[in-house]
């Protein structure tokens, strides 16, 4: 298994979208957590949500970009862009 990086950035003025789905996006991740090693928003320089990264355990890339694509945030349009990236751990451990 390889561990992927999840960027997600918010479109410009998302925090309200962002908020009306919030409570689905966490229902979503919770469904995930044997592979979601951890997750959380980006703040803006106000200290506002503004996008999320996620640490995801997959086999491979299109299982990422499934569970990417089925993501309440990505399905409401809160997300302008994802960024995905595979990456190897050298330092520190997930439990």
């Amino acid at each position: 298994m390889t561990i992927f990086v999840l960027m997600c950035f918010d479109k410009k003025n998302a925090l309200s979208e962002r908020m009306a789905v919030r409570e689905a996006h966490l229902a979503y991740i919770g469904e995930h957590l044997d592979r979601v090693k951890l997750a959380g928003p980006l703040l803006d320089e106000a200290g506002e949500m503004a996008g999320s990264l996620i640490l995801y355990e997959a086999d491979s890339l299109a299982e990422v970009q499934a569970f990417s694509d089925a993501d309440p945030y990505k399905s409401a349009g809160v997300f302008e862009r994802v960024e995905i990236s595979a990456m190897k751990i050298t330092r520190g451990a997930l439990a």
